[in-house]
């Protein structure tokens, strides 16, 4: 099959890139996330359709007759279908639960093929995905760690405030509610990258065919992480909690996030950092 891992993995990177954008136009109603996801989402549309007429036009053989090439298939059509829906309607949330579907079938899609045709570019394909699988992981805690400075700068910022002390310093913290808005939009960046970069892992060990340790430490540690980040989202959005509880919240992630890189890690059989 050539080179087309390059293309696959375009595919791959350019679908992340337009998930993270509908998740913060999801969690956020932000309307220029939204158009930026979708043009992303286009590339990913003119990406498979590249490879539909390849194998009609070109190949001339219809891409239904392995498992691989029906799951190809039916994730063109539901990128269709989401992208049919942005435009003619807007009900954004169902565009955003469509993708991340669809996103998954591509990822089985490449799980299939990596293991049954691709042969020596199946196995660079594997490898690059377990790289992106670190690579998001790694970001996503560089953007938790950002997360956890603006929670310490919030609470430094308000004992000045409160207690009167060190004033000069207080212009150069910002205000309040600019903090706490700060620490809310970069967790809402990092939640994505990690959770794709763990779904990208289990499709690394599909199909590198590793055996995955449900129960490892850094496995559970990694969703756990996930988990509670994802309940910072819930506490800010559904609970209405604010200030010094929710920096507070953000402490404790930040320790469990530290606990499974490094704790975590050392006691785990699956993983290598």
């Amino acid at each position: 099959m050539g080179d087309v891992h390059w293309i696959y993995e375009g595919i791959v990177i350019t679908y992340i890139l337009s998930l993270i954008g509908y998740f913060i136009d999801f969690v956020q109603q932000n309307r220029k996330a939204n158009r930026i996801a979708f043009w992303l989402l286009c590339m990913v549309w003119l990406m498979q359709t590249f490879f539909l007429f390849q194998q009609v036009i070109i190949d001339k053989q219809i891409p239904i007759a392995t498992m691989a090439d029906s799951l190809f298939v039916y994730a063109w059509v539901l990128v269709t279908f989401s992208i049919a829906m942005n435009r003619l309607f807007d009900v954004r949330f169902i565009v955003f639960f469509i993708n991340v579907f669809s996103f998954f079938i591509v990822l089985m899609h490449l799980a299939f093929l990596a293991r049954t045709s691709m042969q020596q570019d199946g196995i660079q394909l594997v490898n690059e995905i377990l790289l992106i699988h670190i690579v998001l992981a790694i970001i996503s805690y560089g953007f938790f760690t950002i997360a956890c400075l603006f929670s310490i700068m919030y609470r430094m910022q308000y004992r000045f405030l409160k207690e009167k002390k060190a004033l000069k310093w207080i212009w150069r913290f910002g205000d309040l509610e600019r903090l706490e808005y700060l620490t809310f939009r970069v967790i809402t960046i990092g939640i994505p990258l990690l959770l794709t970069g763990i779904i990208l892992g289990f499709v690394w060990a599909y199909t590198d065919k590793q055996e995955v340790y449900w129960f490892d430490l850094k496995t559970i540690g990694s969703i756990l992480v996930l988990l509670v980040y994802s309940g910072y989202l819930l506490l800010r959005m559904q609970r209405r909690y604010s200030g010094k509880t929710l920096a507070l919240y953000n402490y404790a992630a930040f320790l469990i996030l530290l606990s499974n890189f490094f704790l975590f890690s050392a006691f785990s059989k699956f993983h290598i950092l």
